[in-house]
Formats: C-alpha cells, structure tokens, sequence
C-alpha cells in the first residue's frame, strides 16, 4: 500500500498541472449593451472549455475608465471601452495624463456606439444648448458617459454650474430617475436599441435630443476617435425620425500581462461562430469580420495579431 501511494505522489509531482484559466470580461451596467455583449463573448469561449481549459465570466461595473483601470491593476484580464477612452488611457491624455495605461491592448473593436441625450418630452429639450438650467445625468464618476459629456460641454461653452443639477448615476439608475422626474435627461453612449432606453420610453414619454451643429462637427473633426452617426427611427416608443450625433466603437481591451493563449481563444471563438455571435444582439446587425478591426485605438494585442493573420484579416 505504501509503495502504491508513493507511486502516486511521485506522479502527481512530476505529471504536467492541466490547470484551467480563468478570464474574467468587465462590462458596464447589466441594462446597458456591454453586460449581454460580455455574456455572449463568455460564452462562446466556454464552449470550447474542455479543450482549451480556458473559462470565462462576465462582470458588471461602472463602465469604461473603471474597466481601463482596472486592467491595468491586474483586478481583471479583459474589458469593454469606449474608443475614445481607449485611446486616451494608451496616449496618456485627458483623465490618464499622470497614469498612461502602457500596457493596454486592444483585442477587437465589436459594434458603434452612439452619444445619446434621452430626455423627457415634457422638459422641452429640443437641442443640446436647451439642457441649461435642467437636471442632466453625466454618468458615474469614471465612466465614459461622464468623460465625453465635460468634452462635449468644453466645445459647447457649458459649465456643469450651468445645468440645475449635474447627476452622477449610473446609466442603469438613469430610467427609474428620469421616470420618477428626478433628472430631465441623462447622456448615455450606447449601442442601440438597449433596454435601457426602451425601459424609460416606456414608463415616460421621451424624446432624443439631437446632438448637431458646427461645434459639433469641429469636435468630431478635431477627435480621430469619433464619428457622426444617426440613432435610428422607430428603436423607441415615440421616436420616430432618425436623431443626428456622434458615435465611438465599443471596444474589447486586455493587458499585455494577458496571455497570448487567452487572447487568441478568445478571438477565435467569435470569428469561429461569426453568425451565432451576430445573432446574439441587434446592436451587432451590421458589424463584418474586416469591421472588428476598425476603430482599434490602442495596439493590438499579439494573440489577436496571430489569429487575424490566421483568418487573412491582417
């Protein structure tokens, strides 16, 4: 007996460990578009676990900076961002300009997201200047909601004193507040149609409040990173014609501390499923496999490089 178990000592000390990685994906509110597109990417990786001993789980948080920062703590492998903020945690601008985020890489770029301003009809919102004196919802503290709305307003000439509140919930408290007339209209950058918006026209009458005009152009100009873009008619109870603004690319974010493995797996799984993926929200419907490298504003990731190579998209 006692050599049958030093036989077994010996071979669990010497065999290979075929331990399973665990990646964990950061996300944004669960009412938004980042929670379901962290689930679908999640689980098309689980799919091949047994194979690829790789596990995935998805994490809601407050959204883009937070995930950024976080990345770069070590406290998660993979994240969801806006473009814009991407490009300004890898460049060390704006809210990174003592912390640049050297580490960071961009694994794909998956759908557009748009700047929206969703009001309350009754608020008489009809352009952008009109939220002076109203109850405006930014976004939380480290979210990219509240990061491009004090850009937009620099452009603009308003001051956050100008508003009669500048709100700090987060995009999924936004509806029940705006629903409560609590707020009068919060920014939400988003891929559309999300329940979110589709929660609040259909506890209040809202309205989408176009973004446009020559400053915003300028601003769109001058920001490599954005581009205008119309939220469609009829995604929402009572909007019915198409809402000019401007737009970013939601983007999926690693670490070069990530491995190469992971990374790889990862992209590989949705190029695999290509058509199972786009199926998984209406945000994707118009995405293609050559789009999910546009709009990447960080360097990509090695394990990304090789299977794009792999499928002739680099």
């Amino acid at each position: 007996m006692k050599k049958i178990a030093s036989a077994t000592l010996i071979m669990a000390l010497t065999m290979p460990a075929f331990t399973a990685e665990f990646i964990t994906i950061g996300t944004g509110s669960v009412t938004g578009t980042y929670y379901p597109t962290g689930g679908a990417v999640c689980r098309l990786v689980n799919k091949y676990k047994k194979e690829t001993k790789i596990r995935c789980s998805v994490e809601s948080t407050g959204g883009s900076v937070y995930n950024i920062k976080t990345i770069k703590n070590g406290e998660l492998d993979f994240g969801i961002a806006q473009s814009d903020i991407v490009y300004q945690a890898s460049n060390g601008q704006k809210g990174f300009k003592d912390n640049p985020v050297k580490k960071l890489r961009s694994v794909l770029a998956i759908y557009p997201e748009l700047f929206t301003l969703v009001t309350r009809k009754k608020a008489g919102i009809k352009n952008i200047m009109d939220i002076k004196g109203k109850r405006i919802n930014l976004g939380n503290k480290g979210s990219g909601n509240e990061a491009t709305a004090l850009g937009l307003f620099q452009v603009l000439g308003i001051n956050k004193k100008d508003l009669k509140l500048a709100g700090i919930l987060k995009a999924g408290e936004a509806p029940d507040a705006l629903r409560d007339n609590k707020i009068d209209g919060y920014f939400y950058m988003v891929g559309h149609p999300t329940a979110n918006i589709k929660d609040a026209a259909n506890s209040v009458p809202i309205s989408i409040t176009p973004i446009s005009g020559p400053k915003i152009d300028s601003f769109v100009k001058a920001n490599p990173y954005f581009a205008q873009a119309d939220v469609p008619a009829g995604l929402y109870k009572g909007v019915n014609t198409p809402i000019p603004t401007f737009g970013v690319k939601a983007v999926l974010v690693t670490s070069t501390d990530v491995s190469e493995k992971a990374v790889y797996t990862l992209v590989k799984a949705i190029l695999e499923n290509f058509d199972s993926f786009k199926k998984l929200h209406p945000a994707y419907a118009n995405i293609t496999k050559k789009s999910l490298l546009d709009g990447l504003s960080a360097p990509i990731h090695e394990g990304a490089k090789k299977y794009f190579k792999e499928a002739g998209l680099l």
